[in-house]
């Protein structure tokens, strides 16, 4: 576990001393969700949570030289529990769940704190989100429970209810190229973390999976279904077999601009907030525009659950002929 990584994000620097401040005064919450957008370094913060929780050395915290750090490292310490999806999965299961509680029931290996993480919690069935609902209700004690979700997650009011909200957001534009481009000086980052939604370590990621040839192919695409000269359903199998999460995002990206335009406003990257605007400002299309946005969301929000994406996709562009049209 490399719990150290989170101290190269700088735009992570104020959550840290928030906990950091909670822990030295013993406020730290038994019950944390952290909302961000991915690439914001979710992940990081978490495991930078544990070693903060788990270190044993008095002072600054985690130190990366006490017998916890070490176990941290490498992945051994028995206070420590985190749980993702399975390889291939498309849901928390039930069966995790449980085995997680079992290890948070028992008593601290190491005499202090238990620390249980949950990455990607929206993924949780609804089993897996009724059993843990009970250990946020009576946690034992000296446990610390992290929930990591997207803001526009699905888990029940119950249990968000019941955890202390941490959000992150994203950095200033200009920090965060400053940052990306320490990591490669020559490249172009404005196109990268505009569709990353201002997210770094997003755009360092999509840096690397062909957003050039992609973009490219969006702006054909887009073009062809306006005119009306694409078969939609080849299109659909087309994003299907390349990357469909990214040309998702992509398409939410392009219909956000599309409707700072029309209002005339000038055009800037996604947001993760939706756009709110009084009801007189939705012409019949923009009101369309805004419909597409919220079938594009719907779609990646359902990506995780099985649902057809040949069939969601064929629906959404379908649905969007008049919105897209020139």
């Amino acid at each position: 576990m490399d719990f150290l990584s989170a101290d190269a994000l700088p735009w992570l620097k104020d959550a840290q001393q928030r906990l950091r401040s909670s822990l030295d005064s013993g406020r730290l919450p038994h019950s944390l969700m952290v909302l961000a957008a991915p690439g914001l370094g979710a992940e990081q913060l978490a495991q930078w949570i544990i070693a903060l929780t788990l270190c044993e050395r008095p002072g600054a915290r985690p130190c990366d030289v006490c017998v916890a750090c070490r176990l941290l490292r490498s992945d051994t310490h028995p206070d420590a529990h985190v749980l993702r999806l399975e390889e291939d999965a498309q849901q928390i299961k039930v069966d995790q769940v449980r085995e997680l509680i079992e290890s948070l029931a028992l008593k601290s290996y190491r005499g202090g704190f238990k620390v249980g993480v949950i990455e990607g919690a929206e993924a949780l069935n609804a089993h897996g989100a009724n059993a843990f609902l009970k250990t946020l209700e009576e946690p034992t004690p000296n446990t610390v429970l992290i929930m990591i979700a997207r803001p526009s997650h699905r888990l029940p009011a119950t249990i968000a209810s019941r955890c202390q909200r941490l959000t992150l957001r994203p950095p200033a534009t200009a920090d965060a190229v400053k940052w990306l481009q320490a990591r490669s000086p020559a490249a172009s980052w404005q196109p990268a973390l505009a569709l990353a939604g201002g997210a770094p370590l997003l755009a360092l990621e999509l840096a690397g999976s062909g957003l050039a040839e992609i973009d490219a192919d969006m702006r054909a695409s887009i073009a062809e279904l306006a005119d009306g000269t694409v078969d939609v359903t080849l299109l659909a199998e087309r994003w299907v077999r390349s990357n469909p999460a990214l040309r998702i995002t992509w398409l939410e990206n392009w219909i956000t601009q599309r409707v700072q335009i029309g209002l005339g406003a000038s055009a800037s990257h996604q947001t993760a907030e939706p756009i709110r605007l009084p009801a007189a400002l939705l012409k019949p299309k923009i009101r369309a525009l805004f419909e597409l946005l919220d079938a594009s969301r719907e779609i990646r929000r359902l990506a995780s659950t099985g649902m057809n994406q040949q069939l969601a996709l064929e629906a959404l562009l379908v649905g969007g002929r008049t919105a897209l049209a020139k």
